[in-house]
């Protein structure tokens, strides 16, 4: 699946890099690289939505990041 949206970090627990999609939905996001990881940056990404998992910072479902490019 293809998202669009802008990474967030957010300041719970540990820290948690997010992607609010312009679909009104927060994602956490999973793989990448260091270089996804900036904050306010406006990405289009491709991968896949895990709703099942569960984690400790309980923001939204999982994307797992498999490509992403700056927009």
């Amino acid at each position: 699946m293809k998202l669009t949206g802008r990474v967030v970090f957010r300041d719970i627990e540990t820290g948690v890099w997010v992607l609010e999609g312009d679909d009104g939905t927060t994602y956490q996001l999973a793989g990448g690289d260091r270089k996804l990881k900036q904050d306010g940056q406006r990405i289009e990404a491709e991968g896949r939505v895990d709703g099942d998992m569960l984690t400790s910072a309980m923001v939204g479902p999982v994307f797992h990041v498999s490509s992403y490019r700056f927009v």
